[in-house]
């Protein structure tokens, strides 16, 4: 195990998804983390909790989730980058701050590691099933961001992607982790701190007399200062106006929310990312992300040696969510296959915006990952119905 001057780990490891994705947070730069033990997360900040005092930072466990969602926004207006970790159960429970987050603007990343549910559900089983509560968990209209990361190795590469994506956009970002991915061994390639791309807040140039803590620049952010350096800042959850003060009416109302969701709706080109592998001209594209995306790839290469034309789109950045590269398959493949550990989430969105094609969704209810012949049997009935040679003439 070798540490750069700074502590930060450099060069080859094995290490589960968990651990690497502490260590992106790490390289990220962030130092401030409150956080409750639930699994399949606890490993995260047991990590954490170990590394931290050898880069000079801070770990709380708190009481409850609750508590550790409310503290990292104190640690971000405090001038650190922050992070909380937790899954299903300890997820609901942060909804609310997770809605002031969005309307007070502050970045931070919220790591699931996502277990099937609802309730309590299965604590030490994968599923992908709280990528809609993700979107939509809070109350009132707004956008967030949210990666899912298929490897050790993207634990770590994405969480760095993560916290810049929060700090340039100032918003909660949601680091979407499955048990599977949370807990399988992979190598790890950590390179030099000087290679690390890390972007830094932007604070504020202007003294405190002119500064306003939510006058947005020319992207839709308003720049960000830190206590105790002699700003003084209103922070509410309250609609508010630029100055951060309340402002009840409708037209503030209007002005505020469209506001935050524009800046992540009309920034989504710098966001989106979709890995793609084959879809130029692929007559069956199969959508997944995270975990499913492994083991689509395995029903991928069987389709095509059963002679299918099959692409494979996995959506790194799942929210927000890729309209325009979705819809450009509508121009050029007959019908799409959405894998996921749910009953059917992220196809909705898919079948939104490509409405004038099939759109087939490969579900599992959570416990364990799909068969990779259950989703070749998905695509073989696909070519079937839209009659390509191939298909498997009806049956699934």
């Amino acid at each position: 195990m070798k540490a750069s001057p700074e502590g930060v780990l450099t060069g080859v490891h094995f290490m589960d998804g968990d651990h690497a994705a502490c260590e992106g947070a790490l390289a990220a730069g962030c130092r401030f983390v409150a956080g409750y033990p639930i699994t399949p997360s606890t490993e995260v900040v047991e990590r954490f909790a170990a590394r931290i005092p050898t880069v000079g930072g801070m770990f709380i466990q708190m009481e409850d989730e609750l508590a550790s969602s409310i503290a990292i926004l104190g640690g971000a207006w405090g001038g650190k980058k922050v992070m909380t970790v937790t899954s299903g159960p300890g997820l609901s429970l942060m909804m609310e701050h997770i809605g002031l987050a969005v309307i007070t603007e502050v970045p931070c990343v919220i790591v699931d590691v996502q277990r099937g549910g609802p309730s309590t559900g299965l604590p030490t089983l994968p599923a992908q099933a709280d990528m809609m509560q993700v979107k939509w968990g809070s109350h009132g209209d707004y956008e967030i961001i949210a990666l899912a990361p298929s490897s050790p190795q993207e634990c770590f590469d994405l969480m760095i992607k993560a916290f810049n994506l929060a700090e340039t956009w100032r918003c909660p970002v949601f680091f979407m982790m499955d048990e599977v991915v949370g807990h399988m061994v992979e190598r790890v390639e950590i390179p030099p701190a000087d290679q690390i791309e890390v972007v830094e807040r932007r604070w504020s140039t202007k003294p405190p007399s002119e500064y306003r803590a939510y006058e947005p620049g020319p992207d839709l952010v308003p720049d960000m200062v830190k206590a105790g350096d002699g700003y003084h800042v209103h922070i509410t959850g309250l609609t508010h106006d630029e100055r951060g003060y309340p402002a009840l009416n409708p037209a503030a109302q209007d002005r505020l929310v469209r506001r935050l969701s524009d800046k992540i709706l009309k920034n989504a080109d710098k966001m989106v990312d979709v890995r793609e592998d084959g879809c130029d001209d692929a007559d069956i594209i199969v959508v997944s992300y995270g975990i499913t995306s492994r083991v689509a790839d395995a029903a991928v290469d069987m389709a095509r040696a059963a002679g299918l034309k099959v692409g494979s789109a996995r959506l790194v950045v799942c929210w927000p969510f890729p309209d325009e590269v979705i819809r450009g398959y509508a121009s050029r493949a007959k019908a799409i296959v959405v894998p996921e550990i749910n009953l059917g989430q992220m196809v909705r969105e898919v079948r939104r915006v490509v409405s004038c094609l099939p759109v087939y969704g490969v579900d599992h209810a959570g416990g364990s990952v799909h068969e990779p012949e259950r989703i070749l049997d998905v695509i073989k009935q696909a070519a079937s119905d839209v009659g390509l040679a191939g298909g498997n003439g009806g049956r699934s």
